[in-house]
């Protein structure tokens, strides 16, 4: 009877006739279906136990399925962001349907962490992350400013020992620098032999070994070496079709795929990510100190013109069948996770590429790219990771944003869907205690015993020291002098190369702790008299959450002069959750001198 009843069960299964769901779970009925390649117009997608069961399940569902109407909606596969640095805001990925963030360089300790949530099955109530860990480059190279001490290397000899201590580390795949920088910000770079034998080094281990580039010929370099992938494309205004062609026919020979990371690069080229910023659904999951970001992008003043060669190229490589795969660079300025991702496949369209092609770079594409075998797509035994949206997103891309529910490993999102926006509403609910200053806004009170403020710290030096800079500073009170009746400061920097954007200066923290905000929301306007030798320094506020200050230009001339910028100029500036106010002398390696008065925080 057991070997009837066994044979019978099997004999259902393989023929594909129809059987009941005998699982908790739940099951998404007539519901488009983008599979991670195509849609399927009508089908009944099965979850049981954090898998898809069946991604056309026609039986009767057992009691305790829980049954979702998918009519109107499409179903995909949870979204892939194939380039992040995912060292803050965890929470956000899931919020905007991206369950997965393949990691370009971050934590390692966190990765860690994460690598051992995944292994047990227990990540979640975040996106999945698959990293590179520490990034290979050389002394002084990209990925050494940031103030952290990492492992570099200089000769094809070292390859293979940096290899393997990064998979000891819990490396998914390998990331090589090759960038020289330009003129005013080179960077040392590893040699092409070396990123041969890392890319060699990679691929004795069975890992992925992608390059970040920057320029035509490092992308020509990386290829050339052997790179699986290219984590970035580059700026520009022209290229040659001989110069796409030759590229193309290098990319093809190594079955290599591309990630154009379009948001990065107009971040760059000074554009915002503007339909995203307008949509109250998408930016009603960003707090106070996840907005500022996105009004920051990099560039200064727009450059649309630099995204022609990225563009250019990324139509003709998809053309070519080269796999593109959709990635923001989210954690640099003028991005942010997640939600970024759903502006970078509408820049994906408006370059040239279908709607539907778009779904599958950031779903089946980097998938299979990455050799995640369980996830991005939709079908039977793969990850339960889904979004569910209402329209059409393979006819209208931005129908993506119209988000109904997430699930990661099969449970709903819903909850810190909800609990987010609550915590949103609570944060602006809450009047914000606003810093007293005197009568007169000023907030430089200096004495011969106190160089203080109203805000509770004293105005002191601050260099790059801590980022593992070398610069220095040195500030003393004027003995004479005074400039509309107030006290002096001379201010003496020694700008020195050692940190990628070295400064030294003067700076004031409006909180009683480093990053805690001080709300001066009620000003608009810093106002201040210098004088000095005639070179460049910048006004950097920082804001809370937030590691870059928004920096605005000034000039210290020969005579003294009143400066006044208003708030309006420190792009995407919240005056509420401003952390610290510094007068900055650099990058450019020098001596500088200048002097400082009257410093005013004004409403005008």
């Amino acid at each position: 009877m057991r070997k009837t009843t066994l044979a019978i069960a099997m004999a259902l299964c393989t023929s594909g006739m129809h059987y009941s769901a005998s699982a908790a779970g739940f099951l998404i009925e007539h519901v488009r279906v983008f599979d991670g390649q195509k849609i399927q117009p009508d089908r009944n997608v099965l979850i049981v136990n954090g898998k898809i069961k069946d991604d056309n399940f026609k039986g009767k569902p057992a009691s305790d399925i829980s049954i979702i109407n998918g009519t109107g909606r499409t179903l995909l596969p949870g979204l892939i962001d194939a380039h992040v640095h995912a060292y803050q805001y965890q929470e956000l990925p899931l919020l905007y349907g991206v369950t997965t963030q393949i990691d370009m360089f971050t934590n390692v300790d966190q990765m860690k962490e994460i690598n051992e949530k995944m292994r047990k099955g227990e990540n979640r109530d975040r996106a999945d992350l698959i990293s590179a860990g520490v990034l290979a480059t050389a002394p002084g190279g990209h990925g050494t400013e940031y103030g952290l001490a990492i492992p570099t290397l200089t000769k094809p000899e070292e390859a293979q020992a940096w290899v393997d201590a990064r998979i000891a580390e819990g490396s998914h795949f390998i990331k090589i620098v090759i960038e020289h920088g330009y003129e005013k910000r080179p960077f040392n770079t590893l040699d092409n032999a070396t990123v041969k034998a890392l890319v060699q080094a990679a691929h004795v281990r069975n890992k992925l070994a992608v390059v970040h580039i920057g320029t035509l010929q490092e992308a020509q370099d990386a290829l050339a070496a052997g790179a699986d992938g290219l984590v970035h494309l580059f700026e520009g205004k022209q290229i040659t079709d001989a110069e796409v062609a030759d590229l193309i026919n290098v990319a093809k020979r190594n079955h290599a795929f591309i990630i154009p990371t379009f948001s990065v690069l107009e971040s760059i080229a000074g554009l915002k990510e503007e339909e995203v910023l307008a949509d109250k659904r998408m930016i009603a999951f960003l707090n106070k100190t996840q907005i500022p970001t996105l009004h920051a992008p990099y560039g200064k003043q727009a450059n649309p013109e630099w995204l022609s060669v990225p563009k250019k190229l990324t139509v003709a490589m998809h053309a070519a069948g080269i796999p593109i795969l959709a990635g923001t660079d989210a954690g640099n300025s003028g991005t942010q996770y997640g939600i970024s991702l759903h502006h970078e496949m509408a820049t994906m369209v408006d370059a040239g590429l279908s709607p539907t092609a778009v779904l599958a770079s950031a779903t089946s594409v980097p998938a299979s790219a990455f050799k995640l075998k369980d996830r991005g797509r939709i079908a039977k035994g793969y990850k339960a990771d889904l979004l569910l949206v209402t329209g059409e997103p393979d006819k209208n891309i931005t129908d993506t944003r119209n988000i109904v529910e997430v699930w990661k490993d099969g449970e709903r999102v819903t909850a810190q869907r909800e609990q987010k926006l609550q915590e949103i509403a609570q944060e602006n609910a809450q009047k914000s205690l606003a810093l007293e200053l005197p009568a007169d806004g000023r907030i430089s009170l200096f004495s011969k015993n106190k160089l203080a403020s109203p805000f509770g710290a004293d105005w002191t030096p601050s260099t790059d020291a801590f980022m593992g800079g070398k610069s220095s500073i040195e500030i003393k009170l004027a003995e004479t002098e005074t400039a509309n009746e107030q006290a002096v400061l001379n201010v003496e920097a020694e700008i020195k190369p050692g940190f990628a954007y070295p400064w030294a200066g003067l700076a004031v923290l409006t909180g009683k702790t480093p990053m805690e905000a001080g709300d001066l929301s009620q000003f608009n306007t810093l106002k201040f008299r210098v004088k000095g030798d005639g070179n460049q320094y910048a006004v950097g506020i920082s804001v809370k959450g937030s590691y870059i200050p928004i920096s605005v230009p000034f000039k210290a001339t020969e005579e003294w002069r009143e400066v006044s910028l208003p708030f309006s100029k420190f792009q995407g500036l919240d005056p509420a959750t401003i952390t610290v106010i510094a007068f900055n002398a650099g990058p450019r390696a020098g001596t500088y001198r200048f002097q400082i008065a009257d410093i005013r925080l004004l409403k005008e």
